[in-house]
């Protein structure tokens, strides 16, 4: 294990998000949305950053785009080949790193990304190898979590129990327009913002919190830290499943995203 902090951090993601696969279908939806607010065309070249299982790629690809996608972790890479061949689309998916992407200067028409780059330890490492790969009057388009709503919430309160570690920018940052405004700075123009709600189904808060405890990287990391701590542990549980009362109605959790777009100069 390499003693770079960072280097530690991004293989604690990268084992955690392997076991992402069960929410694939509910960000199927926000993807389409994601597409649409990029513009995505045929033909285009595409790259789809922290692409998880491909909902992106996939979507983009069905549009006739030329999609490439990459994620830190291979089991989320080997789910999303299953999609695309599923769907009968070719995209050129890799193992890779936001920090360091593997791919020239201006290579892409269009760079996006879905939940994805915000978990990047750096953020003005990720957003300058974003735009670096993005062609002059290319797009870059993202989805976020923002602070106020339920996921940033949610964050905050694992960060409560766990905080992240020394140099590591909270993830729901990047769903402040002000923050996100000041990441891209002039390199850009034309900055847009949109968003959208991700509903996901639920019988119960309970049975949400049970479902991402096994499924979602920051509260399976907190679970798991908190085995041989049972009190912390309840009060922990207790107290997510009044936070998750509050956004669950009709069945359905809601979850609230903002969509940036912004003209790389």
């Amino acid at each position: 294990m390499s003693n770079d902090p960072h280097a530690q951090f991004k293989a604690a993601q990268r084992e955690v998000w392997a076991l992402f696969v069960p929410l694939e279908a509910a960000t199927t939806i926000p993807a389409a949305e994601l597409v649409k607010h990029a513009r995505v065309r045929a033909k285009e070249t595409v790259l789809d950053v922290g692409c998880g299982t491909g909902v992106v790629a996939v979507t983009a690809a069905r549009a006739g785009a030329h999609v490439s996608g990459l994620d830190l972790s291979p089991v989320l890479i080997a789910h999303a080949k299953n999609n695309a061949a599923l769907a009968g689309v070719e995209i050129e998916l890799r193992e890779g790193d936001v920090e360091a992407l593997p791919y020239g200067d201006a290579s892409f028409d269009k760079v996006l990304s879905q939940f994805g780059h915000m978990f990047a330890p750096r953020p003005e490492v990720a957003m300058s190898e974003m735009l670096r790969v993005l062609k002059p009057g290319g797009t870059i388009a993202f989805s976020t979590w923002p602070p106020e709503h339920f996921t940033g919430q949610m964050f905050a309160l694992v960060g409560k129990h766990v905080p992240p570690p020394p140099g590591v920018a909270p993830p729901p940052q990047w769903g402040d327009p002000n923050v996100v405004r000041q990441r891209l700075g002039d390199a850009v123009t034309d900055v847009f913002f949109d968003r959208g709600v991700m509903t996901f189904p639920a019988l119960s808060p309970q049975h949400y919190r049970q479902g991402i405890e096994q499924t979602l990287g920051p509260v399976v990391k907190l679970v798991a830290s908190l085995q041989s701590e049972p009190q912390k542990l309840s009060a922990f549980r207790s107290e997510l499943d009044g936070f998750i009362a509050r956004y669950f109605e009709g069945n359905t959790v809601r979850q609230h995203f903002l969509m940036t777009r912004a003209t790389k100069r």
